[in-house]
């Protein structure tokens, strides 16, 4: 089903078959938070315009998530260069359609002011050090991942859970599980910026990959190459959740153990783009060492079309090569959904911004506008009017 509203860039027909089977069916929304040090370097984020403000990204979105415009929040939205923050989007709609909302603390620096299921994680280090979260805390995380997926999904009887996130930073420590993983990944992920900075997320992704395995590599990769004498010496020789514990960030094993137990039972929409991708590929690659059971079937990625057709990332082609990496191979190439919502006719530059490239996904929005679509067949201008009316009541409790 490719309307007007939603396309299938991979995997059409099985993509057609999940959203018919969830057409009229209300989500369980859970986001996991969490945090990375790889989110405060210089120039890496525009999610937040200081490293400063890029500390209290999550609290403030999950705060804005939970309790809208009205609420006098003790993390207030952080100013960002241009746009608005996506959470907007998904407010927009889980209030609209009272779709229930669950938040997982996976490691922040601080709790959040908002009712929050803590998972017991840590921040992560900076992945550039090849060392950024104990693998005890990787094990626990995993464990907790599947023991609260298991949980949602028993009390989803017709619907499907919605996994969403947010991490600063997410999109470099992506590219570096998705390396880890055996999967080139180089100048194809996305980021809040209009333009990607792929060279700085690479040589952050690959000084914490080289310090993983202990060993410089001779001679100079530049990004432009195949990184395949890097991937060789990790392919086949690494646990998955060794290379979540050196170069990725505690929301990423949560929500593959999550998807992993849900998808025994209820479908599951992983609700972003770049990041999703690299969460897609690790629940392959768990499954596959650990011999655990799941559905590749029950899962899609959600994302919005500013990310599925990012001009300067290449995120179709990311998906296609899922399938390829040797540690991936099980749970081939997901369907990649996104949801058509247009800025273009905006009455806010904020949101007009996103037409150029600015935000363009998180806290589940691309995924949210999607059920909208197939629970309540909301239309673009539904979906604008309800975004642009968070907006306003937010301006309004501001002043």
């Amino acid at each position: 089903m490719t309307n007007d509203l939603i396309s299938i860039y991979t995997q059409k027909e099985q993509g057609e078959e999940w959203l018919r089977r969830y057409r009229g069916c209300l989500p369980v929304f859970a986001c996991v938070l969490g945090f990375t040090e790889t989110g405060l370097i210089p120039g890496i984020s525009a999610a937040g315009r200081t490293p400063e403000d890029r500390k209290y990204t999550a609290c403030a979105d999950a705060e804005f998530l939970f309790y809208g415009a009205e609420h006098k929040a003790q993390y207030t939205l952080p100013p960002l260069a241009a746009g608005a923050s996506p959470v907007l989007i998904s407010r927009a709609v889980f209030e609209s359609l009272k779709i229930p909302v669950h938040l997982f603390n996976a490691g922040l620096p601080q709790p959040p002011a908002v009712p929050v299921i803590d998972l017991g994680g840590a921040p992560a280090k900076c992945l550039s050090g090849g060392a950024a979260m104990e693998i005890t805390t990787v094990h626990h995380l995993l464990e907790q991942g599947l023991l609260w997926g298991e949980r949602l999904a028993a009390n989803i009887q017709q619907g499907y859970l919605i996994v969403g996130e947010c991490v600063v930073g997410g999109t470099t420590t992506a590219l570096a599980i998705l390396t880890g993983l055996g999967i080139e990944a180089a100048g194809k992920v996305n980021s809040s910026h209009p333009v990607c900075n792929h060279t700085q997320k690479w040589d952050l992704v690959q000084a914490g990959l080289e310090k993983m395995m202990g060993s410089r590599v001779q001679g100079e990769i530049n990004f432009q190459s195949p990184i395949s004498n890097l991937q060789s010496k990790i392919q086949n020789s690494v646990d998955p959740l060794q290379i979540v514990a050196a170069v990725g960030d505690p929301m990423q094993v949560v929500v593959a153990g999550m998807a992993i137990a849900a998808s025994r039972s209820c479908g599951v929409m992983l609700a972003g783009g770049t990041q999703m991708l690299a969460v897609y590929a690790l629940i392959s690659a768990i499954a596959q060492a650990y011999t655990l059971s799941w559905q590749p079937e029950a899962i899609v990625v959600g994302t919005t079309r500013w990310v599925a057709e990012d001009p300067t990332g290449a995120t179709v082609d990311l998906a296609l090569s899922l399938g390829k990496g040797s540690l991936t191979q099980s749970g081939g190439t997901p369907p990649l959904l996104a949801t058509h919502l247009s800025f273009a006719d905006s009455r806010y530059p904020q949101l007009r911004a996103y037409e150029q490239g600015f935000v363009k996904e998180g806290m589940g929005a691309g995924a949210a506008c999607i059920a909208a679509h197939l629970s309540q067949d909301w239309q673009q201008h539904q979906l604008l009017a309800a975004i642009e009316a968070q907006l306003e009541r937010l301006s309004t409790a501001s002043h």
